[in-house]
């Protein structure tokens, strides 16, 4: 309990990102004080040189506006490793394949949509052809003299390094030497194309590629016991969520972590469970920094993401606990 900070009342002349924090951090009441807490939260984590900090985060942000922030975030040395969800890799790939999403409605009329040929993400359109066409000739092209068997996180960054658009998280990932995990890399169109990819090969007499989950398993298992400390940002929830805080209790939980989502946690499920429920797998440690922000990531991330970058500028990341070799 804490009586130590009165609440002040917010004046309405607030001009920049650090003005606004510092009012919400005064204002003390509801979701504003969380927040504060987790851009404090985030700042102290990535300024803290023993901490390997990861990344996690939903495929649906990546559908928004925030793909480009989440890529700067990743390319100024914010995230030394991203564990996120297939579809991450489709909206990515789609947009810098030349794919274009159109701001919608959450009221839309969906037998229309399908009608008219166009998907629907919450209140973001895109048409069929802007999607699964464009990510399978994406993963077919890059991926097409690659054989034998590799990890998701190496075709990751072998596609994003053909990827020349200065938004896209997995050429961001790849020209830093950040790696991606997609543990349900098959629920998506870029696992379908893997597999027509394969299909086309072995109708040419070819081998297909044989993708090892488990090589990427042994990757993050040697970057966890590598680290002297574990920190987490953790964007949503679901599988991606999940990864990171199963993995952290091999390294007795992390030692920050900020969530940020509208998931309940009454319903007894993963994605709204909270940091303290952690504790008790020992995902989480008892002394931990944390923060539960209860927001939509959309309204969220553009405010902590900016005020951690106008703070820190660039991050300089301990590289020596990947079990490969990289600069920087």
């Amino acid at each position: 309990m804490n009586v130590d900070h009165p609440v002040l009342d917010v004046e309405p002349n607030i001009h920049t990102i650090d003005e606004l924090i510092d009012a919400f951090g005064r204002s003390g009441g509801f979701m504003a004080g969380h927040l504060y807490d987790g851009v404090k939260i985030m700042e102290q984590m990535l300024a803290d040189p023993d901490t390997t900090v990861f990344l996690s985060f939903t495929a649906d942000l990546v559908a928004t506006g925030l793909r480009g922030l989440l890529a700067k975030f990743v390319e100024r040395g914010f995230a030394d490793v991203v564990i996120t969800t297939a579809g991450t890799l489709d909206h990515d790939l789609a947009k810098s394949m030349g794919g274009v999403y159109f701001r919608g409605t959450f009221d839309a009329d969906d037998s229309y949509l399908l009608r008219e040929g166009i998907n629907r993400i919450g209140n973001v359109f895109v048409r069929k052809e802007h999607y699964g066409p464009l990510i399978e000739k994406a993963v077919h092209g890059a991926l097409a003299d690659v054989e034998g068997v590799v990890g998701v996180r190496e075709l990751i960054w072998r596609i994003g390094g053909g990827v020349s658009d200065d938004s896209s998280i997995v050429k961001a990932a790849s020209r830093s030497c950040v790696p991606i995990y997609v543990p349900g890399f098959v629920d998506g169109a870029f696992g379908t194309a893997l597999l027509t990819l394969n299909d086309m090969r072995r109708a040419r007499g070819k081998s297909g590629v044989l993708v090892d989950v488990i090589k990427d398993e042994r990757e993050i298992m040697d970057i966890v016991y590598s680290s002297k400390k574990l920190g987490a940002i953790i964007v949503g929830g679901g599988i991606s969520k999940h990864h990171v805080i199963w993995w952290s209790q091999f390294k007795d939980g992390l030692d920050y972590v900020v969530y940020v989502t509208t998931a309940t946690e009454w319903d007894g499920s993963l994605s709204g469970a909270r940091p303290k429920e952690a504790i008790s797998w020992g995902k989480v440690k008892p002394t931990a920094a944390s923060s539960f922000v209860f927001s939509d990531a959309t309204v969220a991330l553009p405010i902590m993401f900016s005020y951690v970058a106008n703070k820190l500028g660039f991050r300089r990341r301990n590289l020596g606990i990947y079990p490969w070799s990289c600069s920087q």
